[in-house]
């Protein structure tokens, strides 16, 4: 059996939007903070590595909840969910955040550097448009009436009613969660990383 030197350990990055509950620390951050206590009972290298996920559509719309920044959403509760851990035992190493500075410069390089050698294929697509706000929106900032159970708060990608996936096509009278107004196709450009084994590179 083959014999590792270094272990690194991670668990899934909790969205600052909120707190984090019972069934999160049951189901994902304990089975992996008593992994990493055994090896390092055994005198393993490992490191436990985790952070909050401080970009996406759910920090926005709670910003917009509390009418106030996403930065003061991401600032408050990474605050939260760090004490939380901290308060539960969950030994990290490292607990990081992802719009620290060294992230983003990460991921930039790695995406011009994926640009440079071609590896993406450019497209246009039509996306919906909220002319007040001048912002293309989000499944998440789409909502409107389901078309399976008529529930009149479904959101572009699912219906919390009845659970249905949903497209921001589906439904009924879409309007944008940001200002209400009826959202206009427009047309935007998008790059896409081709799965196939005979993308160049």
């Amino acid at each position: 059996m083959e014999k590792f030197n270094r272990y690194l350990v991670t668990a899934a990055l909790p969205y600052a939007n909120g707190p984090v509950h019972i069934g999160h620390l049951a189901g994902c951050y304990l089975p992996s903070d008593i992994y990493v206590r055994y090896l390092r009972a055994r005198k393993m290298d490992v490191k436990f590595v985790c952070g909050t996920d401080e970009h996406g559509v759910p920090i926005t719309i709670k910003a917009m909840q509390e009418n106030v920044s996403p930065q003061d959403i991401v600032d408050k509760y990474y605050a939260v969910i760090r004490d939380s851990f901290a308060a539960m035992g969950i030994s990290f190493d490292i607990f990081s955040r992802t719009s620290r500075q060294i992230h983003h410069e990460t991921a930039a390089a790695f995406f011009k550097e994926m640009y440079d050698k071609g590896l993406f294929e450019e497209r246009e697509s039509e996306q919906y448009f909220d002319e007040i706000k001048q912002v293309f929106l989000a499944d998440r900032y789409i909502i409107g009436t389901c078309p399976k159970c008529g529930n009149d708060r479904a959101y572009g990608d699912q219906c919390e009613r009845c659970g249905s996936s949903l497209s921001p096509d589906e439904l009924i009278n879409p309007r944008s969660a940001l200002s209400d107004a009826v959202p206009v196709k427009r047309k935007t450009k998008h790059w896409y990383m081709p799965s196939s084994s005979t993308s160049p590179g």
